[in-house]
């Protein structure tokens, strides 16, 4: 068994998917999330399609006071094995609903960077000692740029992502790739709905896509790769022109 990957906000369909392929690839899993009877069913699952050992892990990455004995957990089931780590925690509640809201603010903050930014500063220690295992983080195009329609969903991505620049460079010293991943348009619950979308990706190919980035220890991915080019031509808009457009 090559590695033991956590997979924080497991509950998520780009997670489960990501699960399913790390854990036919050989390695062991740790599922984290709120819902743990949901964890549960999917590690029966994997568990019966697999035959890998599969681990449940209450989580709430809002809660930081709750970080560092969760961390520990995690590392005690990790065992000998490397630890990697799969960061899909998220919310996106509409621009429009924390408008109306501000208390949404805080969430969006809490779950998308504040604490996904604890739990990863807690964990870097020990993939920085063992020299092994890798991490994997979903940020996302949103980040790019603060467009009107989710300005502070896409600012928590960007500081994240930021955050995932300078963490990339502190654990490539010690051989640990930091791999961004930046889906576009994606087929889940978060995003149901929504006007707009076109080019959906679907959780299967990100989660790949993601999977196979830690394995060549990209830096930076987009998913599907030609969101890199339309994310270059959004940023080139001049701000004049970009501040009256209704994105």
């Amino acid at each position: 068994m090559s590695e033991t990957w956590l997979v924080l906000g497991a509950s998520s369909a780009i997670a489960r998917a990501f699960a399913r392929v790390a854990a036919e690839a050989g390695d062991a899993v740790i599922l984290a999330g709120r819902d743990r009877a949901d964890l549960e069913a999917c590690a029966g699952d994997l568990a019966i399609r697999t035959g890998h050992p599969t681990h449940v892990l209450e989580c709430d990455v809002a809660d930081a006071a709750r970080h560092e004995a969760f961390v520990a957990d995690a590392v005690a089931l990790a065992g000998d094995t490397p630890l990697s780590v799969f960061l899909a925690a998220g919310a996106m509640p509409s621009q429009k609903a924390i408008d109306g809201d501000p208390r949404l603010v805080d969430q969006t903050i809490a779950v998308n960077f504040a604490g996904a930014v604890g739990l990863l500063q807690r964990l870097a220690p020990r993939l920085e000692a063992k020299r092994a295992g890798r991490i994997v983080a979903l940020g996302s195009v949103a980040g790019d740029r603060g467009r009107l329609k989710n300005y502070v969903y896409g600012a928590a991505k960007a500081g994240l992502a930021a955050y995932l620049q300078g963490l990339r460079a502190r654990l490539d010293r010690a051989g640990v790739p930091v791999v961004t991943v930046k889906p576009g348009f994606v087929d889940t619950a978060m995003t149901w709905g929504l006007p707009g979308m076109f080019l959906v990706a679907s959780p299967e190919a990100v989660a790949r896509a993601c999977y196979g980035a830690a394995q060549r220890r990209r830096d930076v991915i987009y998913v599907p790769w030609f969101w890199r080019w339309i994310m270059a031509i959004i940023r080139a808009v001049p701000e004049r022109i970009f501040k009256k457009l209704s994105i």
